[in-house]
């Protein structure tokens, strides 16, 4: 389903418009290898509907995404995030891991936390990216994992534009050489229409813009696997919203159009919208659009 909104009539309307935002309440969890990864929490307005557990993309931070959170909780979803491990402020090696499924182990513990808090109310899982990535192959996992009640997919990073050589460089390097560290490809503007967006990004100090060759193969393995797994199945384990820009060359929409026509799944693509939907102009209608969402299918 495509989608056309009206811009912003200005662009300082926009930067006034992210700038709402609230700082998480900060704290940190204990993953099972001993690592120690920040966790931020945006409390509800109100009395909240639901919990959402955000994860984000490769090479950044929670803290990016605290403007999709505020907004959240202005709506009564009470919002969880953390730093994935070897990004942000959590520790571990910068742009690493051993394997893929210990993303899921993560997620799976603070899943579980979230639940602890939420009293009985459905929890959300919300992932950007390379987080669309992991939340995707989370509720697909063999063997199952403890799923969320509704999962949110932004730009999902189910597929790359990447040569078979690179791949299969990937693929020996990952394993003879894990720990080089390679600069990452990101077109000019593509990030968002907003210039003030990638000058951020690039200067924030708590992104960091190499990926190690470990990382870059089991990221390309998990995308094999999902789209495997895709490939077997109808419907998804939950309700499913799936987000995407248009005009994205960062992840194109095209990886995220195996998902289209499922039976639970809403996929709405963005006219002229760039990877990050949430930092474009446009931005407030979608969020708004990605909260109505959630809003309607509670109301179900």
């Amino acid at each position: 389903m495509y989608r056309r909104i009206a811009a912003s009539s200005t662009a300082g309307e926009y930067r006034r418009a992210v700038m709402e935002r609230r700082d998480g309440i900060t704290g940190t969890a204990r993953t099972r290898d001993g690592l120690e990864l920040r966790t931020l929490r945006w409390a509800a307005d109100g009395d909240p509907r639901a919990h959402l557990l955000l994860i984000h993309g490769i090479a950044e931070h929670a803290g990016r995404h605290a403007h999709v959170a505020t907004r959240f909780a202005k709506g009564g979803i009470e919002t969880h995030a953390l730093d994935l491990r070897g990004f942000g402020a959590s520790t571990g090696r910068r742009g690493y891991l051993d394997r893929w499924s210990q993303y899921h182990d993560d997620v799976e513990d603070q899943l579980a936390a979230v639940r602890a808090v939420a009293g009985g109310l459905p929890v959300v899982l919300f992932g950007h990216s390379m987080g669309g990535l992991i939340a995707l192959g989370y509720v697909l996992a063999d063997p199952p994992r403890p799923a969320p009640d509704l999962l949110v997919l932004s730009a999902p990073a189910i597929g790359a534009n990447v040569a078979l050589w690179k791949r299969s460089l990937a693929d020996v390097l990952g394993r003879i050489a894990p720990r080089v560290e390679i600069a990452n490809d990101l077109p000019p503007g593509g990030l968002s229409h907003d210039p003030q967006i990638e000058l951020a990004y690039r200067s924030d100090p708590l992104n960091y813009h190499s990926t190690t060759t470990r990382l870059g193969m089991e990221l390309f393995h998990e995308q094999a696997r999902v789209s495997s797994r895709l490939g077997e199945i109808s419907t998804l384990p939950v309700p499913t919203y799936v987000l995407h820009g248009s005009d994205d060359e960062v992840v194109p929409a095209s990886f995220s159009a195996s998902l289209e026509g499922r039976e639970n799944v809403t996929r709405h693509i963005y006219a002229s919208l760039r990877h990050e939907m949430h930092n474009e102009p446009e931005a407030e209608a979608v969020i708004g659009d990605t909260l109505a969402w959630i809003m309607a299918v509670l109301r179900k």
